[in-house]
């Protein structure tokens, strides 16, 4: 498929889990895809792997926290490129633990990477999005940010939860203006977010009995960035194996 064909995305979190299986996928579907994470190295090979693959693909640094690194990649990436069609915000961290062990230091750096680098990445890219004719924006959110989960983690929570309606309320202002904005809500990925978690217990929580995919989640959000998807917006899709329909 060349669905992204002349189509720019810039993802977040591109060097590893959900945000490279839809760096991947984008590219293999003709899109040129900026690679934008804090992991230099990582997203230099990733960027150099698509290239070698065929693709259009660039590495940037990106400290999604920093309003100024949020307009010198946006910049970087319509100066490169010539414009930017897709934006995937999907970087993000997690806390564990109960409110009453969460520091407000933990609190104030998940929120930043998981909530706030939303707010300014979306406000960064909307000129060059609205420019587009074809833009798009997909927020990877959670399933924490519809459910409370298990009553721990609650920035992690807090800050999806969030991603979730600034998403809905972002597509509303835009949507005459014809861009898209939709969020992705994963369940258990395996991804390097999960850490040391016990993977079993969430098999066994998971009514599917087994975890997500990265490229389970990726094809969801390249649905929704691409034109198969033209009259969704403020939409949100959980991809979880059906913990919430439980």
């Amino acid at each position: 498929m060349s669905r992204f064909k002349g189509r720019v995305a810039l993802v977040t979190g591109g060097a590893s889990g959900i945000g490279l299986a839809t760096a991947t996928r984008m590219a293999a579907e003709g899109a040129a895809v900026v690679i934008a994470d804090v992991q230099d190295a990582k997203a230099h090979v990733v960027a150099a792997e698509l290239t070698a693959n065929g693709a259009s693909a660039l590495a940037v640094h990106l400290d999604v926290t920093s309003e100024e690194g949020w307009s010198a990649a946006v910049a970087t990436t319509v100066e490169t490129f010539g414009k930017l069609d897709i934006l995937v915000n999907n970087a993000g961290i997690g806390d564990n633990g109960t409110i009453e062990e969460t520091s407000l230091e933990t609190w104030q750096k998940v929120v930043a990477v998981t909530q706030t680098s939303v707010f300014l990445g979306t406000k960064a890219a909307a000129a060059a999005l609205k420019a587009s004719g074809h833009g798009a924006v997909v927020n990877t959110s959670s399933m924490f940010g519809i459910s409370g989960g298990f009553g721990t983690s609650p920035a992690y929570h807090a800050a999806k939860g969030a991603v979730r309606i600034l998403t809905k309320n972002v597509a509303l202002e835009w949507a005459a203006a014809g861009v898209r904005v939709n969020s992705v809500h994963p369940g258990f990925i395996d991804t390097p977010i999960l850490g040391e978690t016990d993977r079993d217990g969430l098999r066994a929580a998971t009514p599917m009995g087994r975890l997500g995919k990265p490229e389970e989640v990726a094809a969801v959000i390249t649905f929704l960035a691409s034109d198969d998807a033209s009259f969704i917006t403020g939409a949100e899709y959980v991809v979880d194996g059906g913990f919430l329909a439980v």
